[in-house]
C-alpha cells in the first residue's frame, strides 16, 4: 500500500457579499488564488470577489476532507459563522 504524504484542506471562505464558501483542496494557497484571480475558481465565488480565507482544517486523507466539507455544507450560516469566529478566538 503506498502512503501519500499528501495533506488535504477543508476551508471556509468569506466572499464579498458576506456570505459564506465551503470547499476541499490539496493545494489551498493556489485554489483561493483560483477563486479570486482565474477562470478556474468556482462559479459562486466568481461574482462574489474578492473571498478571503476565513477558516481551514488539515486532513490526512481526500475521503476525510470531502466529508467534512459535506458536514458543514449542510450547516446554518449561523452555525458555519460560530465555526469561523471560534477559529479566531483560539488563534489569539
Amino acid at each position: 500500500m503506498l502512503i501519500s504524504d499528501r495533506m488535504y484542506y477543508f476551508y471556509i471562505l468569506r466572499c464579498a457579499d458576506n456570505s459564506l464558501y465551503c470547499g476541499m483542496t490539496a493545494r489551498l494557497e493556489r485554489r483561493i488564488r483560483e477563486h479570486n484571480s482565474t477562470g478556474r475558481g468556482a462559479r459562486y465565488t466568481r461574482a462574489k470577489k474578492p473571498a478571503i480565507l476565513v477558516h481551514s482544517e488539515i486532513y490526512p486523507d481526500i475521503k476525510a476532507a470531502m466529508g467534512r466539507e459535506a458536514e458543514v455544507k449542510r450547516w446554518t450560516k449561523a452555525k458555519k459563522e460560530a465555526l469561523v469566529w471560534g477559529n479566531r478566538s483560539n488563534q489569539t
